[in-house]
């Protein structure tokens, strides 16, 4: 007969892969599969004797995945006398390999700063890559102190491709994706080799090598329509962390070499906002004030100075002019049309 238990305590994915992680640095000869189920803190409570724990045995691999995927070496041990039975393989983690360098070590400050860069990342697409570092931070072996914040920041993915684009580029898959370019009526499938995801002026972009246009390009993940899906069958070899240097150096380049040059109205809440990203130059003869501000899609910053209204006024460059224009008009014939409707519905009904 099969033992369940009643009422099996919730434990969290952190707490479970940390205490997997002590569990296979404390045996020197392995734990099997059937051990760590039936006595590792997370697996144990939903361990069933002698009944189908599928579910669980699965759990288990995507467990060992994440926790490769932290660096950690996780090895197999196949014993000698019953060769080729996966019943009975053991897991482990030599604490040789796994311990950090000689010349590496923490302060408990330290691990505690670099514990709360970790819990910043509470929402979205990072929350997984979030989690499996505090557990390879917890599982160190050093104290750290308490953190002096009573809160610790958040920081909000809220693009829905960032994480799709951030495995890919880990396991060096081609990505393909519908992407909408301004002043496009329909999207176009694009097929790229992502080589890098970065912030850049507040906003994701996607670094890689467009596999149509054959040249590396950079993509706004916020214009990325729909869903991220992998090309079967097409890989490519990750740059590895000097592109997102790359990807940032360029999009620096493409911002010094755009400016703007915009008239505010003195007190509006457009001066009080721009004049924070650039050093206002008044013009006292009439009254305004003149702001030059850096950029690096046109189209991102007329849909911003549009925004403002009669408050800004664009005079330079003139395709920027044209952009800001274009909107402002496309804004008051929406607003005509619906005054129009609603008079002659209105007209109908006397």
């Amino acid at each position: 007969m099969s033992t369940i238990p009643d009422k099996p305590s919730r434990v969290s994915v952190e707490e479970r892969l940390f205490s997997l992680v002590l569990a296979l640095i404390a045996t020197e000869i392995g734990l099997t599969k059937a051990e760590i189920l039936s006595t590792v803190q997370g697996y144990r409570q939903r361990y069933a004797v002698g009944g189908d724990n599928a579910s669980l045995e699965r759990q288990f691999e995507r467990d060992k995945d994440d926790i490769r995927e932290l660096g950690i070496p996780l090895e197999t041990v196949e014993p000698p006398e019953e060769s080729g039975s996966n019943h009975h393989l053991r897991y482990r983690i030599p604490k040789g390999l796994y311990e950090l360098p000689a010349d590496v070590s923490f302060s408990a400050d330290e691990l505690m700063l670099l514990k709360l860069a970790a819990t910043v990342w509470r929402e979205g697409s990072l929350s997984g890559e979030s989690r499996r570092a505090l557990t390879k931070l917890n599982s160190l072996g050093v104290d750290s102190t308490d953190p002096v914040l009573g809160y610790s920041p958040t920081l909000r993915v809220r693009d829905a491709s960032f994480e799709p684009l951030s495995k890919a580029m880990d396991r060096g898959q081609v990505v393909s994706f519908q992407y909408l370019k301004p002043g496009e009526g329909m999207p176009r499938r694009r097929r790229v080799a992502p080589q890098a995801v970065v912030l850049h002026e507040g906003r994701w972009h996607l670094f890689g090598t467009d596999k149509e246009a054959e040249g590396t390009r950079t993509f706004l993940l916020s214009r990325i329509v729909g869903p991220v899906v992998t090309v079967p069958g097409v890989t490519f070899v990750p740059g590895g962390e000097g592109k997102g240097q790359e990807a940032l150096a360029e999009l620096d380049t493409l911002w010094r070499a755009n400016l703007a040059e915009i008239t505010v109205e003195p007190g509006s809440d457009a001066a009080v906002r721009l004049s924070k990203r650039q050093a206002a130059l008044p013009n006292h003869d009439q009254g305004e004030s003149i702001l030059a501000l850096h950029y690096t899609d046109l189209d991102l910053l007329a849909d911003e100075l549009a925004g403002y209204g009669p408050e800004v006024l664009v005079r330079s460059p003139a395709a920027l002019r044209t952009a800001v224009l274009a909107r402002l008009t496309q804004v008051r014939d929406a607003h005509t049309e619906a005054f129009t409707d609603h008079t002659a519905e209105k007209e109908g009904t006397e």
